[in-house]
């Protein structure tokens, strides 16, 4: 089944070819000053960056065909912070992806979080393997979360709810890491903005406003920006009106803020030429969903 069939954009994608894999994933390795690192260190991480960029972008992470264009643009970045010792790393990871608007060559953001729990092993000649319901290590089980929780926002943003079965992979994920003992897994874990709450979120009923505000938000706003923006403004607005009951059940929610976080620059560049109204319109209806960013919002108005 190919990945756009459901959606009748074929014909939009071009043909696509069986030997592509779905993530055109960038990985940088970034080493903070303050961490010391010698020259055999350096080989590692340099070997560290090509491994994952290559289990990212070589794995088949579904059973739908992509051609090379329909690949999944995102990037993950890794920041060393602490080396406890050779092969053991402390640190954090930003992952980002985005998706392609129609008639158009901007990309939108449709996931950015900074993973702030990451503990991994790594040596020479390492390869990462990801098997289901398999823990190897915590790198392959991290990344393998972060490539399924891409795919799954991906696939909700072209069809209504499209992304379930690739965050139910990613929920099974977290389940068979919890019991190995490593940060980053676990309902209990202080902060709730870890992999536990983003995939459990994802999958709550009460959440469900916030995978029907991804469909709408693209389908109807972003990728019909080209035809009829002003159609479009209003889709993008009644998007993030859906958003609404899930903050008053659950305010502060890492996915809501993580999913307005990564648009604040769409949302000031789309609503650069609107009048005074409609930018007032928005930015009260954003301060209402993320009221900690409140002042962030408020430079749309300008």
């Amino acid at each position: 089944m190919l990945k756009y069939t459901f959606l009748l954009l074929t014909a939009f994608f071009g043909l696509l070819k069986a030997n592509s894999q779905e993530l055109n994933c960038q990985v940088d390795v970034i080493v903070d000053n303050k961490v010391e690192v010698n020259s055999t260190e350096k080989e590692i991480l340099d070997q560290l960056e090509r491994t994952v960029a290559d289990f990212m972008n070589n794995t088949t992470w579904t059973k739908d065909k992509f051609n090379i264009e329909e690949r999944i643009n995102c990037i993950v970045r890794i920041q060393i912070k602490s080396i406890p010792s050779t092969g053991n790393y402390s640190g954090s990871m930003s992952v980002q992806s985005n998706r392609p608007a129609f008639h158009s060559n901007y990309n939108s953001v449709l996931f950015n979080f900074q993973d702030e729990d990451m503990q991994i092993s790594f040596s020479r000649n390492t390869v990462l393997q990801y098997a289901q319901n398999q823990f190897k290590d915590n790198l392959t089980s991290i990344l393998a979360f972060y490539a399924y929780f891409i795919i799954g926002m991906d696939y909700d943003s072209f069809a209504p709810k499209g992304g379930t079965s690739y965050f139910t992979e990613a929920q099974q994920i977290v389940s068979t890491a919890q019991s190995v003992g490593f940060a980053g897994w676990k309902s209990s874990e202080t902060g709730k903005k870890n992999r536990f709450w983003l995939v459990d979120n994802i999958l709550h009923q009460i959440y469900e406003p916030l995978r029907d505000c991804n469909y709408a938000y693209h389908r109807k706003g972003i990728d019909k920006l080209y035809d009829d923006k002003v159609a479009a403004k209003k889709a993008m607005f009644d998007a993030l009106n859906k958003l609404s009951p899930i903050i008053q059940q659950r305010p502060n929610n890492v996915n809501v803020q993580n999913f307005l976080y990564g648009k604040f620059m769409e949302f000031k560049n789309v609503l650069s030429d609107s009048e005074i109204k409609e930018k007032t319109d928005f930015v009260n209806l954003l301060k209402k969903l993320d009221s900690g960013n409140s002042s962030r919002y408020t430079e749309i108005l300008n």
